[in-house]
């Protein structure tokens, strides 16, 4: 798949802090530094997003990126505010914050300084191996106020990872970022995500990435079950459709009933997951630092909304078919499931 040359526009934010009203999951504010992706995932869920702003979820989610020029000046003015309780800010729900832009542009870097100021935990996913470079800022979060570092990795199968998320990163500089980051003392984890039927369901594959992920030193493994909504849903079944016809068509009528594979079908997966999860002695998330309030600052304000010191348990992340996954919780901690 040929590379397309990439637009980066510069805008300003309004705002920086998101509220998120989603029930179950471990935090309740987001924030993302860009708009758009140029890892160009073809299942990401995030594509919708471009279409509020009158860009196409297709070759514009990729290919246009805006950039938040004054996102941090924003944030810090959001964070100095008395009534900041310092609850756990998710980073990059609907872009990676560490795409290519963030190499030249360095928002993230900014606003990881300003969580570290205002002793703000945070919880962070992504695919790219830059995070390495702001190493030393995820150490001192974590000794100040906590912080969920995960690599989400959805093969180890470079040609398959290349069909199908073709900007970002391989599978191998991912598993890398993440023994060093856990070499270095930043407790990190894996999202095995997204599970793709017909693709990356079978045991074979979820155990190579779950073994690939417990020889690489990841404290933790989670996963997610591909969610179609509008948008991904078009650009990954038109790939599919590329490559492997048959099963395009499976997938359609998998989702045909919205976004989500079957509750009985996640089921499966979460067992087959289970079962391999029982053959590798992951330690486990350990439990945040507890944050100190900064100088001058009273030490009244609680730390709402932290992330938990038990993870959930399987069977909530199941989830009971009312709701996507994705709006359930995300995360499913091996050793702690039931």
């Amino acid at each position: 798949m040929a590379r397309r040359r990439v637009e980066y526009v510069e805008i300003r934010a309004a705002s920086a802090l998101n509220r998120v009203r989603a029930p179950g999951l471990p935090f309740r504010w987001s924030l993302n530094p860009y708009r758009g992706c140029a890892h160009g995932c073809t299942y990401c869920y995030a594509r919708r997003t471009h279409t509020f702003l009158d860009l196409s979820a297709g070759d514009q989610f990729s290919r246009v990126i805006l950039v938040k020029m004054n996102l941090p000046e924003v944030l810090e003015r959001e964070l100095a505010r008395p009534s900041w309780a310092r609850e756990t800010v998710a980073l990059g729900t609907a872009t990676d914050i560490y795409q290519p832009a963030e190499g030249h542009y360095r928002i993230t870097r900014r606003i990881l300084e300003l969580l570290v100021r205002y002793r703000t935990p945070a919880h962070i996913v992504t695919r790219s191996p830059l995070i390495l470079r702001d190493a030393d800022l995820l150490l001192e979060l974590h000794r100040r106020a906590g912080v969920q570092v995960t690599i989400s990795l959805t093969t180890v199968d470079r040609g398959l990872a290349r069909a199908i998320e073709p900007g970002a990163p391989p599978p191998a500089a991912r598993l890398r970022a993440l023994r060093r980051l856990n070499e270095l003392g930043v407790p990190t984890g894996i999202l095995v995500a997204p599970i793709l039927p017909g693709l990356t369901d079978g045991v074979a594959s979820l155990a190579a990435v779950v073994g690939a992920a417990h020889q690489a030193g990841a404290v933790a493994v989670g996963h997610q079950v591909l969610r179609l909504c509008p948008g991904a849903r078009e650009v990954y079944l038109e790939r599919l459709a590329e490559i492997l016809p048959d099963l395009a068509d499976a997938t359609r009528k998998l989702y045909r009933e919205g976004d989500l594979a079957p509750r009985r079908y996640r089921m499966v997966v979460a067992r087959r997951l289970r079962g391999i999860l029982q053959r590798y002695p992951f330690p486990g998330r350990p439990p945040a630092p507890r944050p100190t309030p900064p100088a001058g600052k009273a030490a009244s304000h609680p730390r709402v909304g932290s992330l938990p010191g038990r993870p959930l348990p399987l069977a909530a992340a199941e989830g009971d078919g009312s709701a996507p996954l994705a709006v359930q919780t995300l995360m499913v901690w091996s050793g702690h499931t039931n």
